[in-house]
């Protein structure tokens, strides 16, 4: 069963779907590492030399041309579901799960790895929850076209499992 992580970045995708992963004996796989390895380059200097446009097309293409092991936790980016139709591949192709936070649990999650993050880099306390906020109101209209809408606090990697019915 391949089973996409979605969610808005700070969700929890990566750490929890490594603890799924594991807890299932599945392989994992965080798909910001892939397009990192597949580009030569970290996504920060991928989107300062191309822009957001040109990594959107790069993510669909990895996401949807990559050959995944049949077993496998696949954590994605943030914005992956909401371009083009990677949200119908994903859902056609595997399990999708929204991983939920509120704007404020995840600017708390989000004020200490910002600059790993190029959206939110130079954003602080009130001017980061409202971007979330903004970004969050856009971007639900995909993540909850998921099978599985989660709440991602206090999440265990046995109590996501059974969620999903996957064990």
């Amino acid at each position: 069963m391949k089973v996409f992580l979605i969610g808005f970045m700070g969700s929890g995708k990566t750490t929890i779907g490594k603890k799924l992963a594991n807890y299932l004996k599945y392989e994992f796989i965080d798909l910001d590492k892939l397009i990192e390895s597949k580009a030569g380059m970290s996504i920060v200097s991928y989107f300062e030399l191309y822009g957001e446009g040109a990594f959107r097309e790069l993510e669909r293409d990895i996401l949807q041309k990559s050959e995944f092991p049949e077993n496998v936790i696949i954590a994605t980016g943030g914005g992956a579901p909401c371009f083009g139709d990677n949200m119908e591949w994903m859902n056609k192709n595997g399990l999708v799960a929204y991983l939920s936070l509120s704007p404020k649990a995840l600017a708390s999650r989000l004020e200490h790895s910002k600059t790993d993050r190029p959206l939110i880099r130079h954003l602080k306390g009130d001017e980061l929850i409202d971007y979330i906020s903004s970004k969050l109101q856009e971007r639900e209209v995909y993540y909850n076209q998921a099978k599985y809408v989660v709440s991602a606090s206090d999440l265990t990697a046995e109590r996501l499992s059974f969620y999903l019915n996957l064990g």
